[in-house]
C-alpha cells in the first residue's frame, strides 16, 4: 500500500502517547472508539464514541483516533460487515441457520426503508457485538501495557523520591 499500515498504526500510537491523560482513560478512549468502529451506524460512530467517552470520562480524542482506524479496514469492510450481518442473522433466527445468498441484482432503492432492511440492520448490528466487544477490550488492554510500559521508561524523573 502507497501510505504504509505500519506507518499509519505508528502515527496513531505516537498521537495516543502525546494524550495528556492518564493511561487508563487513553486505553478506555480506544476501547470505545474500536466497538463503534465495528458497528454499522456508518454515520454516527463517531458521535456516539465521543457521547460514550464523555459519559464515562474517557478521553475523547483517542475515541476519535481509534473511531478513524477503521477507515484502514475501509477495502475490506463489505466482507466484515457480511461476516457481521451472518453471525447476527445465526444468532437471532430459531433453529440457527445462516441467511440466504445475497443477490444483488434483486436489489431495488424503493427497498432502503423497507422493514426487511431495518432485520438485516438489527442482524448486523448484533452480530457486530461479536465482533466490536473481543476487539475492543484486547485493545485497551494492548494500549494500556503499552502506555504504562511508555511511562515507565521515559518519566521515571517524575516518580516520587525515596
Amino acid at each position: 500500500m502507497a501510505f504504509g499500515i505500519k506507518r499509519v498504526l505508528k502515527d496513531a500510537y505516537d498521537r495516543l502517547r502525546r494524550i495528556h491523560d492518564a493511561p487508563h482513560s487513553v486505553a478506555g478512549g480506544v476501547c470505545i472508539g474500536i466497538f463503534f468502529g465495528f458497528t454499522p451506524l456508518t454515520g454516527l460512530k463517531t458521535l456516539l464514541s465521543l457521547g460514550v467517552a464523555w459519559a464515562t470520562r474517557c478521553s475523547r480524542l483517542s475515541a476519535v483516533i481509534a473511531v478513524t482506524l477503521h477507515d484502514l479496514l475501509l477495502p475490506i469492510w463489505p466482507f466484515v460487515l457480511r461476516w457481521e450481518y451472518q453471525m447476527g442473522y445465526w444468532i437471532a433466527h430459531h433453529p440457527h441457520q445462516l441467511p440466504p445468498k445475497l443477490k444483488i441484482n434483486h436489489f431495488h432503492w424503493s427497498q432502503i426503508m423497507d422493514r426487511h432492511a431495518f432485520e438485516i440492520m438489527g442482524d448486523t448490528l448484533l452480530g457486530s457485538l461479536i465482533f466490536g466487544i473481543p476487539a475492543a477490550v484486547l485493545s485497551f488492554v494492548l494500549v494500556l501495557k503499552l502506555l504504562e510500559r511508555y511511562e515507565k521508561t521515559h518519566h521515571c524523573h517524575l516518580a516520587a523520591p525515596q
